[in-house]
């Protein structure tokens, strides 16, 4: 008596691929996964976590549900923070992402030693955020500082850039356009690099100025390279730290405050875990809502466009 074998439908062997096909997706996408949970999602739960206790570091915590968030929507220095965290943001959109394309676009055109402007150009950016902080401390001195100096050729006197509350946040600004212009400024050219330049040559043709091209060509085709670059310098601004704390520490009177430096003095000079915990669980929940809200505007823009 012989055993048939069971009979392979098309509709099966097209399963087993698609089967097959999701498997081998799952195990090269599995060690990435893996290390996204471990370093990414679980401290953000475990912070989460951490913002519904009353901690200070130890052994013991205490449970106190959202009084962290209740006290925190009453803290005018949390207010404070975020409103300097949109000053960041504000000038990271308007200031260094134009500039950053202003560069790309000097360094595009045909001008004599552009690899030497270019690597002058992303100097800033290369530097250690220690080094630059220390550097324009001693520039912004207000005594013997360079840009003091400066302004005393022309008749002004001496400025505390970083001492006094109408000047240490405009300081820190030129500061921080200063190091990351650059950075877009690579992300722009080397998108104008992928720029076909037949486009350009149809245009010369039908009589184009460089200006209707650069509108009608050059910007349109580098907008995936503006919400991508939006998007880096809105999360980025919303999770500054570094170059604020090395040159004011948030002060003065908290007048460049941002939400990483106060959560890293709650945290870790006061010792109030739970609370620095609820200030940046609070900075994860704005910038994911950031980045979501650019991602569904350019979702829809390009919808607009396949219509």
């Amino acid at each position: 008596m012989s055993v048939s074998s069971p009979v392979v439908t098309p509709s099966r062997l097209r399963k087993k691929r698609q089967f097959d096909k999701a498997l081998t997706i799952a195990l090269f996408i599995s060690p990435a996964l893996l290390v996204y949970l471990v370093y990414i999602i679980y401290p953000i739960l475990g912070t989460l976590q951490y913002s519904l206790f009353e901690w200070t570091g130890g052994p013991d915590k205490t449970f106190i549900g959202l009084q962290n968030y209740s006290q925190l929507f009453a803290d005018t220095v949390f207010w404070q923070g975020l409103l300097n965290n949109v000053k960041v943001i504000l000038t990271s959109v308007f200031l260094q992402i134009p500039l950053g394309l202003v560069m790309a676009l000097i360094l595009f055109a045909p001008i004599r030693g552009k690899r030497f402007f270019q690597t002058i150009y992303f100097m800033p950016f290369l530097m250690s955020t220690v080094a630059i902080g220390m550097l324009w401390v001693f520039m912004f001195d207000p005594l013997n500082g360079a840009v003091n100096r400066l302004i005393n050729l022309f008749g002004f006197e001496n400025v505390a850039w970083l001492s006094e509350e109408k000047t240490a946040m405009a300081a820190i600004i030129i500061v921080i356009v200063w190091q990351y212009a650059p950075f877009y400024m690579i992300l722009f050219k080397a998108a104008m690099v992928g720029i076909s330049e037949d486009l350009y040559e149809a245009a010369s043709i039908d009589g184009a100025s460089s200006l209707q091209k650069f509108a009608n060509i050059t910007f349109p085709l580098l907008m995936p390279t503006i919400v991508t670059s939006s998007t880096l310098a809105i999360v980025g601004s919303l999770k500054a730290f570094d170059i604020f704390y090395i040159m004011t520490g948030g002060g003065p009177n908290n007048k460049t405050e941002l939400l990483g430096t106060y959560m890293y003095k709650q945290a870790f000079v006061h010792f109030n875990m739970g609370y620095g915990s609820a200030i940046a669980f609070m900075m994860f929940l704005f910038a994911f809502l950031a980045a979501g809200i650019i991602q569904a505007l350019e979702a829809r823009r390009k919808r607009k466009g396949a219509i």
